[in-house]
């Protein structure tokens, strides 16, 4: 191996020159960008925010203030520069790049040998070692320096200060660098002379945007009440001055000429600023209105006690909030009973009003909802007053307005009494020792005032309390404790807790009745009305469960036997419109006659209940009941016309009425008593009372002694013809044929019957026999298409019948009816008295009944044995 001379090292050292120059300056950069990159990201914030013309968007503080800090911020980065910042050496660049290299050469051709210099072999071996070290050195490159500052810098504000540079340079300009030097002192700004600048602001719940004053010429300017202005006078001080009159201020008062001022508008006015581009402006000043809010009329109370009180309240910028107030009207009070001791004192009644949740609030008409049922004063008078305010702080507010403070009403006698004595025992404590002794006598005999022994124990239970508190004083917390005992207990008494289908219905339909007797509101009936809907629904829906269940266990031919014998004659349908006619009664004030129709309904209910407990029994079809019925309503109508026409004969001549005996209303009038005028014998009265009475009718009320106020005059006719209306309207609510064309027409025609009859009564009334007999004579007529209808849908409905589903009258004379529904003879001819004979135009209504075949014959969504049964028909006919 070559020695490794000197000269050698010289020369290796020589090949270095470069790599380690670049390592130095490396070294050089990193401690450098590790010093300088504080003052860097300030330069770079502050170079891009000048770029970007922020100092032109914002006042001139701000600016300042942004060259403090940006000064302050320059200074520590520089001073932290210069405590950190060394400059490498040589050394320290060799040093890093002999570490960038294995075995660290540069370092090994620089030693000496420590021993065995002596020794030729040594030596030779430390030559042969340097040798390789400067070969391995002669492949240095250069070590780049570690500009990375993440570990001083671990929020990457430099980052953000370049990226902010680059947004500077993209959207700024280099140019409005130079507008900075017009905002220090000495600038540009100074030479041009003194500036200023000026807002007006509106008070924020106002909407209304602020307005710079210098962009306002000079002149009138219109500013709402309690406006912030702002001024800032800028250059020498004493060269602009201000002078206003519209704040209203005096005391100490700021100098004229001081650089900034602020004040509020309170007043009409002016504003001057003087010196060089001064201004003035003629303040006038939009005052701030107080609020207005007023009632829009007496309260709208629900059935249950809900009060609905209509106000409407405005503002010029918009209401904030506001309240009513209620106290009670101890003067307007009726001082009797339990209100005639002296109240105890109560705190007035404060309800906050409903606000709009979205909206304008300048002008609005909202309604407040409450419930004050439970409140002493409920049902009592009181005195309300209605108040708003604005955002100023300023208030509105209505006078005193009297009322009922509206509260729950209950019907049923205990528990009115037992919610009068709530409201004596809240009114005072001193009415303790009466309650109870009211409460007792009411509970005397519980088995008439109450349907649970549970309802008579609570009320003992409360007695006792009540009486126990009246010998040692009732506290305020047991008091409250027994009103709301008392108030369960009324609930309770007047809504009841029984869970049987028809005790509810009965607990309605005395509800009702009660109200209707005490005079209830509209709202109070309609809520009733609809709680007895429901009450009879869910008494229907147990009924048919009922049946349903008994269907399953006795078997299915048992089951076809109690609906032949049992069945339901009246529908959901026919209910509903029988308590619309009901509510139709209540609503025109016709209470008389809506109580009536009532109990009408309690009578029919109640028989419903007891048909169903008689099985086998009623041989006759709805359909067949329904026809006989209305032939002797038609009968008896034809009487009642027939004994107005003979007193409008005696009103002309006197003798007409020869002929009648005693008793005798006519022909086949009345209960047909006595002699008729068409020359036959009359039925008796025991026979056609007892024929009445098969059919179900109640008989008609009897003219002269065994009817009371049913005489011989118009005004007993008047009667007799009202009792046949009420008569003629129980029989519609039983009308078969619901649905059907048929159904609908006989129904229509016994509407105009009813409203014909009613005619006739008034009429009557009038002692107008004339139009009487014409109305009566219209019901007859209207009673006669009704008939034929009937017998139209009664056909219809027998010949729909599929076979097993039939009553059992139509089963007995299957055999002996063709398939159009017509009865034959023995013969085998057409019998005349069948339904589709009834009456004129039997062929017509035959061909209807072809066509209506036909018709059904070519749905082809009908099933198929459907329609090859109406094909047969109409191969055979």
């Amino acid at each position: 191996m070559t020695a490794f001379t000197p000269n050698d090292l010289r020369r290796a050292l020589r090949d270095l020159r470069w790599p380690l120059r670049l390592t130095w300056a490396g070294m050089l950069s990193e401690r450098l960008v590790q010093a300088l990159w504080p003052l860097m990201t300030i330069c770079l914030l502050v170079l891009s925010a000048l770029m970007l013309g922020l100092q032109d968007h914002v006042m001139i503080e701000l600016v300042w203030s942004g060259i403090v800090l940006a000064t302050l911020g320059g200074i520590a980065a520089l001073v932290y520069a210069l405590r950190i910042f060394r400059l490498p050496s040589w050394d320290d660049a060799m040093a890093r790049l002999d570490d960038s290299m294995p075995g660290r050469p540069i370092q090994a051709m620089l030693d000496d040998q420590a021993i065995g210099d002596t020794d030729e072999a040594s030596i030779a071996v430390w030559r042969a070692h340097k040798a390789r070290m400067a070969t391995r050195a002669a492949s240095a490159k250069a070590v780049p320096g570690d500009l990375r500052v993440s570990k001083r810098d671990p929020f990457a504000l430099r980052y953000v200060a370049v990226l902010a540079f680059a947004m500077a340079l993209l959207f700024g300009s280099i140019w409005r660098v130079g507008s900075v030097t017009e905002m220090v002192p000495g600038g540009m700004a100074q030479a041009s002379g003194p500036v200023w600048e000026g807002w007006a602001e509106p008070p924020r719940y106002t909407g209304l945007p602020t307005l710079y004053l210098n962009d306002l010429e000079a002149g009138a300017l219109d500013l709402p009440e309690g406006t912030l202005i702002t001024l800032r006078f800028y250059g020498d001080v004493g060269a602009l001055t201000l002078a206003e009159t519209v704040s209203g201020r005096t005391g100490d008062l700021p100098a004229a000429s001081d650089t900034a001022q602020d004040f509020t508008v309170l007043q009409d006015g002016s504003i001057a600023i003087s010196g060089p581009g001064g201004r003035a402006w003629d303040i006038t000043l939009r005052p701030d209105d107080a609020p207005e809010v007023e009632l829009l009329g007496a309260p709208d109370v629900a059935a249950l006690g809900e009060m609905r009180l209509p106000f409407a309240a405005q503002d010029d910028y918009g209401v904030e909030a506001g309240e009513a107030r209620i106290s009670l009207d101890l003067a307007a009070v009726t001082r009797r009973y339990g209100l005639t001791v002296d109240p105890d004192p109560r705190a007035e009644i404060v309800v906050p009003l409903p606000m709009p949740i979205s909206g304008d609030r300048a002008a609005f008409e909202e309604n407040m909802i409450e419930d004050f049922s439970r409140h002493p004063w409920a049902n009592l008078p009181v005195q309300i007053s209605l108040s708003v305010l604005d955002a100023a702080e300023q208030s509105g507010e209505t006078g005193p307005s009297e009322l009922i403070l509206p509260g729950r009403r209950f019907f049923a006698p205990a528990a009115a009494a037992v919610i009068e004595m709530r409201r004596d025992l809240l009114w005072s404590k001193s009415n303790t020792p009466r309650i109870a002794q009211v409460l007792r006598a009411v509970s005397y005999k519980p088995e008439d005032a109450f349907r649970s022994q549970t309802t008579a124990l609570r009320l003992r239970g409360v007695i006792e309390r009540l009486e126990l508190h009246a010998n040692y004083g009732l506290s305020d917390e047991v008091q409250e404790d027994l009103a709301e005992d008392l108030w369960g207990l009324a609930i309770e008494l007047e809504e009841g807790v029984l869970a049987d289908a028809l005790e509810r219905m009965r607990r309605a339909q005395d509800r009702l009745e009660e109200a209707m007797k005490n005079g209830a509101s509209d709202e109070e009936i309609a809520e009733l009305m609809d709680e007895l809907r429901r009450a009879t629904e869910e008494y229907l829906q147990q009924l048919q469960r009922q049946q349903a269940q008994e269907r399953e266990q006795n078997g299915d031919q048992q089951g076809q036997q109690q609906q032949q014998g049992e069945g339901m004659q009246m529908t959901q349908d026919d209910l509903q419109r029988m308590m619309d006619r009901i509510q139709e009664l209540m609503e025109q004030g016709r209470m008389a006659e809506a109580e009536q129709a009532l109990k009408e309904l309690q009578e029919l209910m109640e028989n419903m209940r007891v048909t169903e407990g008689q099985q086998g029994q009623g041989g006759q079809s709805p359909g067949e009941q329904a026809m006989e019925g209305l032939a002797d309503t038609l009968r008896q109508q034809q009487g009642l016309s027939d004994q107005a026409f003979r007193d409008l004969q005696e009103q002309f001549n006197p003798g007409a009425n020869a002929g009648e005996s005693q008793g005798n209303e006519g022909r086949n009038g009345g209960q047909g008593r006595g002699q008729s005028h068409e020359g036959q014998q009359g039925q008796g009265q025991g026979s056609d009372g007892e024929r009445q009475g098969q059919n179900g009718q109640q008989p008609m009320p009897e003219g002269g002694e065994q009817g009371e106020g049913f005489g011989k005059g118009e005004e007993g006719l008047a009667q007799r013809q009202q009792a046949l209306r009420d008569e003629l309207r129980r029989q519609q609510q039983n009308l078969p044929g619901q649905g059907t064309p048929e159904g609908d027409a006989a129904r229509d025609a016994l509407d105009r019957a009813g409203r014909a009859m009613d005619d006739a009564e008034e009429a009557l009334r009038n002692d107008n026999l004339a139009e009487a007999i014409d109305n009566q004579s219209q019901a007859m007529e209207a009673l006669r298409e009704g008939m034929r209808a009937l017998g139209d849908a009664m056909a219809q409905q027998e010949q729909n019948q599929q076979p097993g589903q039939g009553t059992a009258e139509s089963d007995r004379r299957a055999d002996n009816r063709d398939p159009l529904g017509r009865d034959q003879g023995g013969s085998g001819a057409n019998s005349t008295d069948a339904p589709l004979a009834q009456g004129p135009g039997g062929s017509e209504r035959a061909r209807r009944l072809l066509d209506e075949i036909r018709r059904r014959s070519g749905e082809t969504q009908r099933p198929e044995v459907e329609r090859d049964y109406l094909n047969r028909l109409l191969e055979r006919f």
